[in-house]
């Protein structure tokens, strides 16, 4: 009998298990994890372990509302930023296969900063997430975020900022393009930045972000075409890559074929689908040790 890998058309787990596969992009009720903080998003996570094992992944990491101005709901915000284990619980629940990073809204320096003392300072989160709107969301190269981006720098903090570019025009004044990200990322030429989703329009992207040697880009969020993985490896280096699966709400083997299916080494599979990442990491992962 064909295991559910070969039935999904995935390699086989032991081969998978190969590539130590680290997600950087988990979104488990991106935009709300539910009325008490908590029950939308594990429910999202137990609704994702069946795609988790099949990959065989083994780390993901996903971005915790703190409440500063990333979701509408200001009860919500005000529930997050008065009991710790909203955020904590996820990461309690799955402590070896979860890694956190809190979303912050460079709209409100003060209280961003506040977060990142209690967050990344004191543990457990090792990174900022910057979402691409929201409530009074600010464009990644507004003023706002220089503050937050030393900070983060000095905290040995990875940040993942979402971008995209849209034919015609941003979707909402709030959001952020790569070529808006390679412009930020100029003035920390010492800080690693990851450029979510390779902007959308990921050949557009990729040269956008070329000559920023600390910005990275991430794999997921658009449909799979050919020749993304290809490009990235050809312009940027096999090093400048990190797997994102965008579970749930995206596919397994959608989001595993651009990398797997495409025409490059394994050792260049390896680097994007976990040891880029790892290396990401591994400054604020040590900081403890």
């Amino acid at each position: 009998m064909n295991s559910p890998n070969v039935q999904l058309g995935l390699p086989t787990p032991e081969r998978l298990k190969q590539f130590r596969i680290w997600d950087s992009y988990f979104t488990p009720s991106y935009s709300h994890p539910g009325p008490d903080g908590s029950s939308r998003l594990i429910a999202d996570i137990e609704r994702s372990l069946p795609a988790i094992r099949k990959g065989e992944f083994q780390k993901l990491c996903y971005f915790p509302h703190v409440g500063v101005g990333t979701t509408s709901d200001a009860d919500f915000e005000k529930l997050a930023r008065t009991n710790p284990d909203v955020t904590l619980k996820a990461l309690k629940r799955w402590p070896d296969m979860l890694l956190g990073m809190i979303q912050l809204n460079g709209n409100d320096v003060r209280a961003s900063l506040d977060a990142l003392n209690r967050w990344l300072r004191d543990g457990p989160m090792l990174g900022v997430y910057f979402p691409g709107g929201g409530p009074a969301a600010l464009p990644c190269s507004h003023r706002n975020f220089h503050k937050l981006v030393e900070r983060i720098a000095e905290l040995n903090g990875v940040i993942m900022q979402h971008t995209w570019f849209t034919t015609g025009g941003k979707l909402s004044p709030g959001a952020s393009t790569p070529s808006e990200l390679a412009e930020l990322a100029s003035q920390f030429p010492e800080q690693k930045f990851v450029c979510a989703h390779a902007g959308g329009e990921w050949e557009r992207g990729i040269r956008a972000v070329q000559n920023s040697p600390n910005i990275l880009v991430e794999t997921s969020g658009f449909d799979s075409t050919a020749g993304f993985i290809e490009m990235a490896v050809r312009e940027l280096g096999a090093g400048r890559i990190v797997f994102g699966s965008h579970l749930p709400s995206r596919s397994l083997g959608t989001e595993l074929a651009k990398v797997l299916g495409a025409e490059i080494s394994d050792d260049d599979k390896r680097l994007i689908l976990g040891a880029n990442y790892r290396k990401l990491l591994q400054p604020i992962l040590s900081k403890g040790e």
